[in-house]
């Protein structure tokens, strides 16, 4: 079943105070040092852009003007930033680190590094793998960061892709349309198929990806000499509404004209509403219905066809 928004929030409070836990987060300093997490992260924004103001400062990190005038004024006690007068405007001060200060920041980064590599250490590849893949999918869907403007590139399939394929478009029906597990049997039947029979040159798997991260795939496979069928079109949630579906489609398209395919088939059903437009979109005709029970579901199933 799809998660509401009460179900999502009370998932995110136990994974933030499982992460704040687990990294230490609800200790009065970072990494045992005589600053604060927010102290640390100021520190790094100085560190990251120099000469840097107060008011951008607080700005991006989302502080209270106040509060980071106070850390200031520490740091300046400490003499780890120093300022000087803005020559284009008089009323604010240019911030920079002091070698104390690019020094104290360097030794806080370290030792996050360090903590990270032992909390990770013990985790396998295949663990940490999945480790980055799910940050980044946060990423896409919370973020409002260079992920998102970054291209999305097509690329064909490789060891690991079909089975990710399988596992996305099971969970995703089972989330949207309360589909039974015997859907994930169909689609591991069909990729199974796919990879004991591909013929190179003729059929094809593209994965679209953002920044690493895969936001969907389709499959053009062949049926016969002539016909070529458009299979298992499946788009992320988070990257819905980008175009994704329509660059996998137009290039399932392109393909099957330059292989001499006359013809580029389609079976799917009629409540998959956003795939269908896109379908209509890119010039496929619907040329049959058949109502069936399938997946847990009594359902109207579609045949669409393109002539190439």
């Amino acid at each position: 079943m799809m998660a509401g928004l009460e179900e999502t929030v009370s998932r995110v409070r136990a994974f933030n105070r499982f992460y704040t836990r687990r990294i230490g987060l609800l200790n009065e300093t970072l990494t045992g040092s005589e600053f604060t997490l927010t102290e640390t992260r100021v520190l790094l924004e100085l560190r990251m852009r120099e000469p840097h103001v107060a008011v951008d400062i607080a700005r991006d990190l989302g502080l209270d003007p106040a509060y980071l005038a106070r850390i200031l004024r520490k740091f300046a006690r400490l003499d780890l930033v120093d300022g000087s007068p803005d020559a284009a405007d008089g009323r604010r001060r240019l911030l920079r680190l002091t070698d104390k200060g690019r020094e104290t920041i360097d030794r806080l980064q370290a030792l996050t590094e360090r903590d990270l590599t032992a909390m990770l250490a013990s985790a396998g590849d295949g663990q940490r793998a999945a480790l980055g893949k799910a940050m980044d999918e946060i990423e896409s869907a919370l973020g409002e960061g260079a992920a998102s403007d970054a291209p999305v590139r097509l690329r064909s399939h490789r060891p690991g892709d079909i089975g990710w394929v399988i596992s996305r478009q099971a969970q995703l029906y089972a989330d949207e349309y309360d589909w039974d597990i015997s859907f994930e049997g169909l689609l591991a039947e069909i990729c199974a198929a796919f990879l004991r029979d591909f013929q190179p040159g003729r059929e094809f798997c593209w994965v679209a990806e953002r920044a690493g991260m895969r936001l969907g795939a389709v499959f053009l496979v062949s049926q016969d000499d002539k016909t070529a069928k458009l299979r298992m079109l499946h788009v992320e949630q988070a990257a819905r509404g980008q175009g994704v579906g329509s660059l996998l489609v137009n290039t399932c398209i392109e393909q099957a004209r330059a292989c001499g395919y006359r013809k580029l088939v389609l079976w799917t059903n009629d409540i998959l509403t956003s795939a269908r437009k896109i379908y209509q979109a890119a010039g496929f005709e619907l040329v049959e219905e058949e109502h069936h029970h399938s997946f847990g579901k009594d359902l109207v199933g579609q045949n669409w066809e393109l002539v190439l």
